[in-house]
Order: structure tokens, then sequence, then C-alpha cells
């Protein structure tokens, strides 16, 4: 996510109550969310079930992608959700943005399953990446990753380990590391840094970050990472553009596969994948926020 105008907070619909239109043709290429919703954070799964965070309120809208109908399955606590991942047992990960914090939240029935307080004073928690033994969250304000490092069979842990990033990355004015993903070898992390518009590549272990060799093509304004393969989708949500990157193995080069611009897009923020398609939900961070602003999410063909 990139830093936007306050968001007025939406008037949260209940547990059963859909968004504010209706689509009847399956699988619909575009889809409401509540008015005033102001998304941030996509994730889908399992099945065509896709989940959205709000900036507004830090609820969470859950959607069927057969329908593009859905309803809030949480109230939020108030401050944005942003970023969320959503793992094999169904637990979403969900990146508190200012308020500094990350939630773990049931996505059958909606409820808290853990809080963890991340950072005290100013933060923004921006994104998260889900690997096979723990959650790693961005902060664009901070030069850190914090970790939630997973016990036997999933256990979520007591409390977060803060990672902080040296090497070459470097935080400035702006929006800095924001959307987070693993490498294709599963041995490290990408991140990316929205004023400078690099990519790097990040070891766990230690925070150091490693720019990856992209030649002289630069990700401004890039916000949420997909990676599919070794191919890697970036969205540069002030660009309108979706930027798909070819990636070596572990992630040191990469070129450009595809760059995507769609009439439809309206400040996207992030992208998650279903069969072939990807979603981009719109955040409209160009337009003033009110209660009753439409948004939606709209599908591109995948690469």
């Amino acid at each position: 996510m990139t830093a936007a105008a306050p968001v007025a907070a939406a008037a949260d619909a209940g547990p059963s109550a859909p968004a504010s239109t209706s689509v009847s043709k399956p699988f619909p290429a575009q889809f409401p969310l509540p008015d005033g919703w102001a998304p941030e954070g996509i994730a889908i799964g399992p099945g065509p079930i896709a989940y959205f965070g709000s900036r507004a309120t830090g609820s969470i809208y859950r959607a069927d992608l057969r329908t593009g109908q859905g309803a809030v399955i949480t109230q939020g606590p108030g401050t944005p959700s942003l970023g969320i991942k959503i793992d094999t047992r169904g637990r979403l990960f969900v990146a508190g943005g200012t308020g500094g914090d990350a939630r773990v939240i049931d996505g059958r029935t909606g409820a808290v399953l853990k809080s963890y307080r991340l950072a005290t004073g100013a933060a923004f928690v921006n994104d998260v990446v889900l690997t096979k033994d723990a959650a790693y969250f961005t902060d664009s304000t901070n030069p850190v990753l914090y970790k939630l490092a997973f016990g036997r069979h999933g256990a979520l842990p007591a409390a977060a380990v803060t990672i902080p990033l040296t090497g070459d990355i470097v935080y400035t004015t702006g929006i800095n590391a924001n959307g987070i993903a693993e490498t294709p070898d599963g041995e490290a992390l990408l991140v990316v840094q929205s004023n400078t518009g690099k990519l790097f590549r990040v070891d766990p272990a230690t925070g150091v970050a490693t720019a990856v060799d992209l030649g002289a093509e630069l990700l401004t304004n890039g916000d949420g990472l997909l990676l599919e393969g070794r191919v890697l989708h970036v969205v540069q949500n002030f660009l309108n553009t979706l930027t798909s990157l070819r990636l070596d193995h572990d992630a040191t080069t990469g070129t450009v596969a595809r760059k995507l611009t769609d009439p439809r897009f309206d400040v996207p923020t992030t992208v998650a994948a279903f069969r072939d398609r990807l979603y981009l939900p719109n955040g409209r961070f160009t337009t003033p926020p009110t209660p009753e602003t439409p948004y939606d999410v709209v599908a591109v063909d995948d690469l």
C-alpha cells in the first residue's frame, strides 16, 4: 500500500450483508465491494473464495469469486487491515498498517485467533508473506521485518521477532518496503521499495538485502507482489500497471515478461490468483474517500 488521504470509516455491513451491487454472471471479471470499503489486501483460497481487508475500519470481507457476492466476516479494530494472506489451515494473517500490529483471523468464522503488537510509535505494517515456517511482515516506516515463527503443526508463537533490514536497502522519505514474496527457490524473500522502485532479495535469517538486477527497469510505486513459479507479478499502484518479471531460480536477476494496463484499473493495490485469472482490488487512492465511495475488484488474464 502507498499512503493516501485519510479514509472515512464506512458503516460496516452486518455479518450477512452483501455488497451494494449484485452480479449474476459466473466468475465476473469485475465485481463490487461494499461502499466505503477502501480495500488494500486480497487473499484467495481455499477454492474460489476471496478475502479483502478495509483500510477504513480493519474489517474483513469474504466474497465468492463465482458470483462476486459476499459479506463481512469480522468487524475491524478501527485501524487498517492492509496486506493479507491465508494459509492451508484457513488462517488469515493481516498487516495492521498504522496500528503497528498484526492479527491472525479464522477465515471461516471471522474469530480473531491472536493479535501481535509489532511496533510502538510510528509504524506502517504494510504487507505479509507466508512461508512454510513463518509469516513475515514489512514496515514501510521502519527498516525491519517482523517474523511470526510457526511451531509444530503451525502453532502460532507468543510474540513476533524483529529482524533489522540492512545491506543495499536504504530507507528514505515516503513509502519504503512494501510488497513481499518468496524467491522461486524458497530460500529468501523479495521486497519491493515503493519510493525507489527497487526490488531486493532479503536473507530471512539476517535481514541483509541485496538489490535484484533488473537492468534499467524500476518498479516505481510497487505495491503488492505475487510469485507464480518464476514469475513475479508487481502491482504499480499509481501507475495503474501490473508488471510481470521472469526471475532466475534464486531471484538475483529478472527481466520484464509483460506490462499490463487496463482501463478498469483505478490505483490497484495488490494481486492474487485463481485458475487462469489475476484479481486486483482498486484502492482508488486519488478519489476522496467517503462512506459512500464505490470500490471494486477487477480480474485480468494470467500471464
